[in-house]
């Protein structure tokens, strides 16, 4: 059985990995970590998830449950800070991590590449089977529709924090490699006042927040007298829980280093170089 541990175990996301581990084989939940001061700490996690009692107590201390996980990995959906202190936790006990933590920055990306050089690390923007289809149709797309304007329009619930979402990003950045860019120098991503005419090799990405939307994220391709739409609608964030345990137990046992969800699903090209830090 590969042990996990699932960091943010108290959060919304952090109960339907609980779950999804307990309906997952295989796989086993090794610890359950929260942040100092959390209400939940000390309670088990089946009763927090209304399961019966797993022996595992929600706890505060990653280091002490890395030493119960060695041949296992954590799943972080977190904070960039958290998901920074977690690396360095990981690369030195010899445990691999799988990561769903959004909005991260420069500190916490070079965190994770470092941890990269001594354990496996996959993080993925979306852990859904679809949104990763999604994105190999987007790059082919590009790719295949020269000349086509090209724009992300994501939405999700209103108490989302980051915009805009990793998927909508990495949606943009496959759309941007399917045409030989950059997203760092073709992406726009607010309009207001009189901008001018659309450039024709900016890649758009837009963010709209409201209700309890899931999430939604579309690809619009534009070209003269037509149009392609290429869209993923989420409507459980159970089907991300599953896919980030599925991923957990693929990853145990890897090599060091870069691993995505493409790897998982055996989507990537043959150009792929798994384990390949940077991948």
């Amino acid at each position: 059985m590969i042990p996990l541990i699932v960091c943010g175990a108290s959060g919304r996301m952090g109960r339907m990995l609980i779950q999804a581990v307990t309906e997952t084989p295989g796989v086993r939940l090794a610890a359950a970590i929260e942040r100092p001061g959390t209400p939940e700490l000390g309670r088990d996690a089946g009763a927090l998830v209304g399961l019966a009692a797993l022996g595992v107590v929600l706890t505060d201390d990653l280091g002490a449950a890395l030493e119960q996980a060695r041949g296992g990995c954590i799943v972080d959906f977190t904070a960039p800070a958290a998901t920074e202190a977690a690396a360095a936790l990981c690369a030195r006990a010899g445990v691999g991590m799988v990561v769903g933590t959004t909005g991260l920055g420069d500190s916490a990306k070079a965190a994770l590449e470092r941890a990269s050089a001594a354990v496996p690390v996959l993080v993925a923007a979306n852990f859904s089977l679809g949104v990763n289809v999604l994105l190999g149709l987007a790059e082919q797309a590009a790719r295949l529709l020269e000349g086509f304007d090209m724009e992300v329009v994501e939405i999700h619930h209103g108490k989302k924090r980051d915009a805009p979402s990793g998927t909508a990003l990495r949606l943009a950045e496959a759309l941007a490699e399917g045409r030989g860019q950059k997203l760092s120098e073709a992406g726009v991503y607010a309009r207001q006042g009189d901008v001018g005419p659309r450039t024709p090799g900016e890649i758009g990405v837009m963010a709209l927040r409201g209700g309890d939307v899931v999430g939604e994220h579309t690809a619009f391709l534009f070209g003269p007298g037509e149009r392609v739409e290429l869209t993923h609608r989420a409507t459980s964030r159970t089907t991300f829980a599953h896919g980030a345990v599925r991923a957990g137990r693929w990853l145990a046992g890897k090599p060091a280093g870069r691993y995505d969800m493409r790897d998982v699903l055996g989507l990537r090209g043959p150009a792929g170089s798994p384990g390949r830090p940077g991948a």
